[in-house]
């Protein structure tokens, strides 16, 4: 039984990265214990809550870090890059489905008449979660960064000032812009223009 810490859990997610980038398999365990639930969510938010793909996602990013842990810059945040990452993962994903739904339409006429309301509650849903992705991937990345810290991983203005070591009012001035920009970007989800 053991009675201390591990040494990983006192390092950062950039020291842990650099031991990784070095062969010591240990820190890739830390890294994955720190951010495979919170990017899990990440991903259900994003994509419709399909919990299968969101599983996929995870363990094909982990996979990602760990066969090329070079590609992760240490003078950077992790935060922010892991985050960039599981983002531009979305994005494929979204073109990817949005190639296959060109080619085969796998819903029939009387199923999505069935239930037309709840189908066209999920449909406005994916909707709604695909023209977000879009939007804040083509946001830049100080501004992504503040909105998916705040809205999805919930962390306070101190607390996001902290992780990317910029004071609070920044913080506030990138949340202000970032909300500003996707609000015009998601208009047509918006009730009051319709």
């Amino acid at each position: 039984m053991r009675l201390f810490k591990s040494p990983y859990s006192k390092q950062t997610d950039e020291e842990l990265m650099s031991s990784l980038g070095r062969g010591d398999k240990r820190a890739f365990d830390e890294i994955y214990k720190r951010y495979s639930q919170p990017l899990f969510g990440y991903f259900m938010k994003l994509l419709a809550r399909d919990q299968e793909k969101c599983e996929d996602m995870v363990h094909d990013l982990f996979t990602k870090i760990i066969r090329k842990p070079d590609y992760f810059d240490p003078s950077r945040s992790f935060k922010t890059w892991v985050y960039s990452v599981a983002s531009n993962m979305c994005k494929n994903e979204y073109k990817r489905l949005a190639v296959r739904k060109h080619v085969k339409n796998d819903m029939e006429p009387a199923q999505f008449l069935k239930s037309s309301s709840d189908t066209l509650k999920t449909v406005q849903e994916k909707d709604f979660s695909a023209s977000l992705q879009k939007a804040l991937v083509k946001m830049d990345d100080k501004h992504q960064s503040v909105f998916v810290l705040r809205h999805f991983e919930g962390l306070s203005m101190k607390e996001i000032a902290k992780e990317l070591s910029i004071n609070e009012g920044t913080v506030k001035s990138r949340l202000f812009y970032a909300t500003k920009t996707l609000a015009a970007s998601l208009k047509e989800f918006n009730p009051i223009y319709h």
